[in-house]
């Protein structure tokens, strides 16, 4: 392999759906990659991408719609079966590590195939913190469609003019900014005028507190705010002592949304991660005061759900007029900690609504029942800001990623330790760290 071929990088046009705007790389930073690292970057002309074809041809990257020649390609969001080149170098978002059955054929593809496969997500520091990753804007646009959606739901089901009404989805801003502006203006009319005495107390659950939350957070706090620890929750409701011209948040960490099976221990965060099947959900306690749920929290199969349909089914038999409405997963884990979550959703098409007492699932808004939005891409909602934020934190490794000799076995590689701790496959054969997902392709056929 020609050195200039070694350090060339392809970066391909995201195809997954038309709402998928974002780029890995923006061309400010392939400008400087390409005049201060010496590489050569090729990229796929894209129509719908936040970045135009001419501006990364003004900074020196070469638009091509074949990237045959580049023996590293990356991109964002997952690749089609039939693209999948022999022996290539992919870096993108496989969403492949917890056995997730529609990605299963692109995986036994790429083990065929003899490829390396980096997954984004699996960039990590010595503490397992995540280096890469667009968490931040999955927050931002979450939280922003959530006040979009809560004010649309209880028009219909209430008959309730709010001030959310006056917000749109994220997609349909220019910028973050101009989104925030818009929070703002629906804000000061909170402050001002206040909510409908039925929507009194206004009170948003928030589940986690990681990078998700904390965007989730940041465009909240755009309101009037008060926060209320989640053990004072029930007597604050009972209290009375609330504003119709501020909102209300709670933050649940571990020990408020699960507790020991054994009533003779007590919580533990170590034990929790290590022994989940030890712990069971008590989030069913803060149901009837939460007008909003935003689901912001890492699960898999091992750990308790947290929004069941026992716990939905329950409450709406024990309340008339039950307060909760909306819940925003943008986990998306499907059937996760949000049960209920059975389906993720499109910016076009993006609710959802689920019948507790039938279990009955509805499409769009309903007057009754709680109305889900689970759109699994939200950062493309605010694909600027995504972009830059996502190229800003990717960008460093970009130079030891094209220089590396990935035919070498994976035990020579040189790369930096986050980076190689998130090759899955190399050559085609899983590494040690994600062995376990050998079964994940054993019955894939295609």
């Amino acid at each position: 392999m020609a050195q200039s071929e070694k350090w060339r990088i392809g970066i391909r046009r995201e195809d997954k759906n038309i709402w998928e705007r974002r780029a890995p790389l923006i061309p400010s930073h392939v400008q400087d990659l390409i005049r201060n690292e010496g590489l050569e970057i090729m990229v796929q002309p894209s129509h719908i991408r936040v970045f135009t074809n001419e501006e990364y041809e003004k900074v020196g990257a070469i638009l091509s719609d074949e990237l045959t020649s580049c023996p590293i390609i990356i991109g964002i969001k997952e690749i089609p079966v039939r693209l999948l080149e022999h022996r290539k170098v992919y870096a993108f978002f496989s969403h492949t590590t917890k056995g997730q059955l529609h990605n299963r054929p692109m995986l036994k593809t790429l083990v065929r195939n003899k490829c390396t496969l980096i997954d984004y997500e699996k960039i990590t520091d010595d503490q397992g913190r995540r280096l890469v990753f667009f968490g931040t804007q999955a927050g931002q646009a979450g939280m922003i469609d959530g006040f979009w959606m809560y004010g649309q739901k209880v028009k219909l089901a209430r008959h309730l003019e709010t001030p959310f009404l006056k917000i749109k989805q994220a997609w349909n801003y220019g910028s973050l900014v101009e989104a925030k502006e818009a929070l703002k203006r629906a804000a000061q009319e909170v402050y001002n005028s206040g909510l409908p005495d039925p929507e009194v107390p206004f009170i948003c659950g928030f589940l986690g507190y990681g990078h998700v939350s904390q965007g989730a957070q940041e465009i909240f706090d755009l309101f009037p705010h008060e926060e209320i620890p989640p053990e004072e929750l029930a007597s604050f409701f009972r209290s009375g002592s609330w504003s119709a011209h501020r909102l209300y948040k709670v933050i649940f960490k571990e020990e408020h949304l699960v507790e020991p099976r054994n009533s003779r221990t007590s919580f533990d965060l170590q034990d929790y991660y290590q022994h989940p099947h030890k712990y069971r959900s008590r989030f069913e306690t803060y149901l009837p005061y939460l007008n909003m749920i935003i689901n912001c929290v890492y699960w898999s199969p091992e750990y308790p759900r947290f929004i069941t349909r026992e716990n939905l089914k329950s409450l709406w038999e024990t309340e008339k007029e039950p307060r909760l409405q909306a819940v925003i997963d943008i986990s998306c884990d499907l059937e996760g900690a949000v049960e209920v979550t059975t389906r993720v959703t499109t910016p076009d098409e993006p609710v959802y609504t689920y019948q507790p007492i039938t279990g009955e699932y509805q499409d769009g808004y309903q007057p009754t029942g709680v109305t889900i939005l689970a759109i699994d891409n939200l950062p493309a909602e605010i694909p600027l800001e995504s972009s830059v934020f996502f190229s800003l934190a990717l960008k460093p490794f970009i130079p030891a990623l094209a220089r590396e000799d990935f035919s070498r076995e994976f035990a020579k590689l040189t790369l930096p330790p986050p980076l190689k701790r998130a090759i899955i496959l190399h050559q085609g054969e899983f590494t040690p760290a994600y062995r376990y997902m050998e079964k994940f392709i054993e019955n894939i056929t295609s």
